[in-house]
């Protein structure tokens, strides 16, 4: 049931949100300066947003922060569990 107590607690989620918005914003900007090499918000959102992507760049956007908050949320309450 450790599952089950680490998605139950309020902090988690919180840890949740914050972890996926902020690989969110560092992802899509590192992605842009590689990409463009610079600062290239219309161009970046453009090419992904153009001939009807942009639910598709939106569910993806939010698909992956989810994942990546919840896993590393996940880890770390985990081993706090394990540590208590």
């Amino acid at each position: 049931m450790q599952f089950k107590s680490i998605i139950s607690q309020n902090a988690f989620w919180k840890s949740v949100f914050w972890l996926g918005l902020s690989f969110l914003i560092l992802y899509n900007v590192i992605s842009m300066l590689f990409e463009y090499g610079g600062f290239e918000f219309r161009a970046f959102f453009e090419e992904r947003t153009a001939n009807g992507k942009l639910i598709r760049f939106i569910i993806g956007q939010l698909l992956a922060a989810f994942l990546y908050g919840f896993i590393l949320a996940f880890g770390q309450f985990r081993g706090k569990q394990k540590k208590d």
